[in-house]
């Protein structure tokens, strides 16, 4: 279990590393190439070296290392988020985190969340699945991190299925991808529908290239969450996962970042491609923060 703990985070933040020069480009799933890359002069990630990650995996640290440190709640939450924010360290930030911290700022007050469908709410519910042994309450604690940025309701959803997810998947339930859409279908019908036509098609054989044009790729979490469940359930081979991943274009950094950490999930840190490992950014504090959040949830287990 301890491995398929920093699996999921290391994983995360593989796949984060991995999209991040592809963020916001155009599929390149014909032209790919595996291993990390830096993305292109004049992007908003151009100062970010190969194998460095970006805001995501920054908002997964965040939440994480105040749930291992017993400190999390949302205020403390929010309020380091505005830290970050107001340092300018913040990579390539989601707008509707932006959109949260700038109001702020400027009013010099804890405001409450934007009303957006932004999938930057995902990567700060991962550590919940990995700390909370009673699914019902880690979705409902990730949901209330989600609400200091996003209050949307679908927000909310996408956040308890990915959870969902990463849970069923951490203690081997059987079908963990089922499970998550059936989830999802309960908190809502949209994110729902999509996320069943791209297993539909998925199951259907359709050409990964297509699936991206009929799916899509973008920053909501109507497209993000869903693309992600067709390569969850396409792709087997850890290297190939990542690397069809992260070459998505879009989102490419929250659709490989989520695929990542499904895969550290089930599969245990030894799946992860060891010169992946090897040239990733802060790995061993990534690691050292996936033993903590197992400790953490180990010793809740024995006292219930």
């Amino acid at each position: 279990m301890l491995s398929k703990f920093k699996g999921c985070l290391l994983g995360a933040a593989i796949g984060d590393a991995l999209g991040m020069p592809h963020e916001s480009g155009a599929p390149n799933i014909k032209k790919m190439k595996y291993g990390y890359r830096r993305a292109y002069k004049g992007h908003p990630n151009e100062t970010l070296a190969p194998g460095q990650y970006t805001d995501d995996t920054q908002l997964m640290l965040l939440s994480g290392t105040l749930l291992a440190d017993g400190k999390f709640t949302e205020d403390r939450y929010a309020t380091a988020l505005r830290e970050l924010f107001d340092r300018d360290a913040l990579r390539f930030p989601d707008a509707s985190i932006s959109a949260f911290c700038e109001q702020s700022h400027k009013e010099n007050t804890q405001k409450k969340g934007v009303k957006s469908t932004t999938a930057g709410c995902l990567p700060a519910a991962i550590p919940f699945a990995l700390a909370f042994p009673e699914m019902s309450e880690a979705c409902e604690r990730a949901v209330r991190a989600c609400n200091v940025t996003h209050t949307h309701p679908a927000a909310h959803a996408a956040v308890s299925t990915l959870v969902t997810l990463l849970h069923h998947t951490l203690h081997e339930t059987p079908d963990p991808v089922r499970r998550a859409l059936v989830k999802a279908q309960a908190e809502d019908e949209v994110l729902g529908g999509k996320i069943h036509k791209a297993l539909t098609l998925e199951q259907e054989g359709i050409e990964t290239e297509t699936a991206l044009l009929k799916i899509g790729h973008d920053v909501t979490v109507f497209q993000t969450l869903p693309i992600a469940f067709f390569l969850i359930s396409r792709y087997n081979h850890p290297a190939d996962l990542l690397t069809v991943s992260a070459n998505t274009g879009g989102n490419s950094d929250t659709i490989a970042l989520i695929c990542g950490a499904y895969l550290g999930a089930a599969k245990g840190v030894n799946a992860l491609p060891d010169d992946l490992l090897a040239d990733l950014e802060d790995r061993q504090r990534i690691e050292l923060l996936g033993q903590r959040l197992h400790s953490i949830c180990s010793r809740r287990m024995e006292s219930t």
